[in-house]
């Protein structure tokens, strides 16, 4: 049995929650400023989001007797190593002996644990101080019942190694057999941080991945292994367009399938329908593959609604002649951007266009659901537990107390799973089954279907140039649906936080710099994917860059460098940059020193400048997003087919300090795939409403042929004294630009398209 130092809930003292914004405003959260009275401070960080920060141990942490130490992760594991990351935290500060640690998943309780929202790039960067001041605690509280036990001044005593240690003697009791006495104390409020210097896990790279060896032997149990006794099987066929429903359905020959138990109509919410299910034909089965089969045995005529003549690619028509005429919203305007421009003694212009991309992660949306004697409980790899508890019993008139959801591990997210709308569904089915346990799954054709889509771009960037060949005018103009859409009704414009993602903090020492975002409607859902709207707009700035640097016969690298200027930290506000990441301004200002320490470190490691044989170029990008500076240099090789071989690429990355250096390169080498995939491959079109494309056949990901021969991260050192960056999207946006860049470099064709499939092909 658990000695409890994890019994009692945590004192909230030093937190409030984000009063004025409600529990279900997720986007709203960070795309709003703060929104608290006059008289309270604006809160940055971790204590800006709903529900803000715990740090009790009596929260994290308990103690057996046997000594085995058990760390509450209370955020959601997708490949990102987060389970590792955040008890290594914990169990730094409490002295513990990791082999005797044991990490525990935790259900979607906000109240209990604090914001739950494992995403944007955050988890580590708003949880290591407060993580730090659970474990300190723990371990003085260790100490205290120690001292009390011997009747000798705590000051005398030290934890060292999972046991207390009473320094003039030499007696030391272990962890388990002061867990009680420890316990029963209250929690200090004078703690007493390690200095750095003595972290034994943090900042190291020798702790092994908590679910590494379950992972690669196959043992790990995701969300969609789950199994319950007496469960039924349900899948959904769902309207193929964005706000349409069932007109008439005929279940005739659907019913006649062997192991269908039923099949009904699940009532959707039209637009904005936010992470509500939007509704459909469900079928029940005594497994996924009767109820598959049924489904396709549906007659279904559905009413398409307002969006049943989407065309993407007719829609990619308007958005470029949008780009190019003035009028759009103003959202960035310092000097006077166009009379430089029409007194510049050179122009450079250029259009670029980046598709929908779908999630597509490895494991499909899927949810079990059971209600029974009036409570719900779910288990689910869902990014958000605590928004879907909040749904689920909103949505089934249930008090939130009487939901419980289980967080399984993650098979990928990318931001898909922050989004409870499958969560819902079974649990909606169970409630039509009389609570009968449900497993819903979505098939990979539904997750292309039915995806919340990253928004199709286009853009239009102009640079004036002076006589000397600096840059003195800089205009941009970027149309793409927004992700407010899916949550009021026909919004036009980016919402602040979507124009902070490397769009109106462009860094560069340009006197003139205006930046506007015509009016654009959405067709699908629109939603969140890894770096979100950095993908595009780092694509267009990072490659136009190249492109100036070319039209003036410089060196990409040194003319990258030059415009950013000299080493100076911006304050993202003075730029109309309001969001700045929901981080302090002080704190994190943009920093352009370290932008061009990145863009040293990735071109001095990759050999920039070097002479490559015919065929082959380097290709450089460097982009601040989620407070992490990053740049990255693509080695590429085009065959005479016009074939791309990638022998090498070298990503440098300044976080700040790095909690989990592993993982860090880990998050790199992942986005690197990634950006590939995007660069290359990756595309989601529409026709007459619907996504055209049903698996990865059509949905195509970067393959073992295609990846890198090496990726090599270069983390950059730093000092404890600064405050930590993003790194689970942040690689993502340098990739493709990278690439093309490369590309040009490789062969003289600039590629400003997404994604470049055949555009090498007939050869070069």
């Amino acid at each position: 049995m658990n000695t409890a130092l994890a019994s009692a809930p945590a004192s909230v003292s030093r937190r409030t929650l984000l009063k004025g914004i409600p529990a279900t405003g997720l986007v709203l959260a960070i795309g709003l400023p703060w929104t608290g009275s006059a008289q309270e401070p604006q809160k940055y960080g971790g204590d800006g989001m709903p529900h803000g920060l715990r740090d009790s141990p009596l929260v994290f942490v308990s103690i057996a007797p046997d000594g085995i130490v058990r760390i509450v992760c209370h955020r959601g594991e997708m490949g990102q190593g987060v389970r590792t990351s955040l008890p290594k935290i914990v169990a730094d500060e409490l002295e513990a002996d990791w082999k005797r640690v044991r990490v525990v998943q935790a259900e979607g309780n906000e109240e209990r644990y604090g914001n739950q929202d494992t995403d944007g790039s955050r988890s580590t960067r708003h949880w290591f101080e407060p993580l730090r001041r659970s474990g300190a605690a723990a371990r003085q509280m260790l100490e205290q019942a120690a001292a009390e036990r011997w009747k000798v001044p705590v000051s005398e005593v030290e934890a060292r190694n999972h046991e207390v240690v009473h320094k003039p003697s030499g007696r030391k009791l272990g962890y388990g057999a002061l867990a009680v006495a420890a316990a029963k104390l209250d929690v200090p409020t004078n703690l007493k941080l390690k200095d750095p210097s003595r972290f034994r896990y943090i900042g190291k790279t020798d702790t092994f991945l908590t679910d590494g060896q379950a992972i690669v032997t196959g043992k790990t149990q995701y969300g969609i292994d789950t199994r319950l006794p007496g469960m039924v099987y349900a899948v959904i066929a769902r309207p193929p367009v964005l706000g349409g429903k069932v007109k008439s359905v005929d279940t005739s020959e659907a019913e006649k399938v062997p192991g269908v138990l039923k099949i009904f109509q699940l009532e959707g919410t039209p637009p904005p329908s936010e992470f509500q299910p939007v509704g459909g034909v469900v079928v029940v089965g005594k497994d996924t593959w009767a109820a598959i089969k049924a489904r396709r045995a549906l007659k279904i005529e559905w009413d398409d609604g307002p969006h049943g003549s989407y065309d993407s690619e007719a829609f990619r028509g308007e958005i470029e002649q949008a780009v190019l005429k003035p009028g759009g919203k103003v959202v960035r305007n310092d000097g006077d951007a166009m009379a430089a421009l029409a007194s510049a003694a050179k122009r450079v212009e250029a259009d670029y266009y980046v598709p929908h991309y779908a999630h597509a992660s490895m494991e499909c949306p899927a949810a079990v659901a059971r209600i029974q004697g009036g409570a719900c409980e779910v288990w689910a790899p869902t990014q958000s537990p605590q928004a879907a508890r909040d749904r689920l019993a909103k949505r089934l008139g249930l008090a939130e107390d009487k939901v419980t959801v289980n967080v399984t591990l993650l098979g990928g997210g990318f931001g898909r799973k922050s989004k409870q709308d499958f969560v819902l569904e079974a649990a909606l089915v169970s409630k039509e089954m009389g609570g009968q346990p449900v497993k819903l799954t979505w098939t990979r054709e539904d997750d292309l279907h039915n995806d919340y889509f990253h928004a199709v771009s286009a853009q239009h960037v102009e640079a004036g140039l002076d006589a000397n060949g600096k840059v003195v005018a800089w205009l941009q103009r970027t149309s793409e649906p927004t992700i407010i859409s899916i949550f009021a009704p026909d919004p036009k414009q980016l919402a602040p936080f979507e124009l902070g993602l490397g769009l109106v903090g462009l860094p560069y020492a340009i006197p003139n710099v205006r930046i506007e975002n015509p009016a654009t409607t959405a067709h699908t859902r629109i939603g969140w994917l890894r770096s979100v709207n950095n993908i595009q707009h780092a694509f267009a700035s990072q490659s136009f860059v190249a492109e100036i640097a070319h039209a003036l016969g410089k060196d990409h690298k040194d003319y990258l460098l030059e415009l950013l200027g000299p080493d100076r930290q911006i304050d993202p506000g003075k730029i109309g940059e309001g969001w700045n990441h929901g981080e302090s301004p002080q704190r994190y200002p943009i920093n352009t020193g370290r932008l061009r320490q990145v863009v040293l470190k990735a071109t001095q490691e990759a050999g920039w400048g070097r002479k490559l044989p015919a065929g082959q170029g380097l290709g450089l990008a460097a982009h601040y997003s989620f407070v992490s500076y990053i740049a990255a240099v693509v080695h590429v090789e085009i065959s005479p087919k016009g074939d791309i071989v990638i022998p090498r690429v070298d990503v440098a990355v300044d976080c700040g300090p790095s909690v989990n250096p592993d993982r860090v390169r880990s998050q790199m080498e992942g986005a690197c795939i990634m950006g590939l995939s995007q660069a290359v491959l990756s595309e989601v079109t529409f026709k007459n409403g619907r996504a055209q494309q049903d698996n990865f056949h059509q949905f195509e990901v970067a393959r073992m042929n295609m990846a890198p021969k090496k990726i090599v991260v270069h983390i950059l050192p730093s000092t404890w004294d600064v405050p930590l960056g993003g790194v689970g999207e942040p690689g993502v946006p340098v990739i493709a630009p990278a690439l093309m860049n490369a590309i040009h470099a490789a062969t003289g064709k600039r590629v400003r398209s997404l994604p470049l499939r055949s555009q090498l092909t007939p050869p070069v």
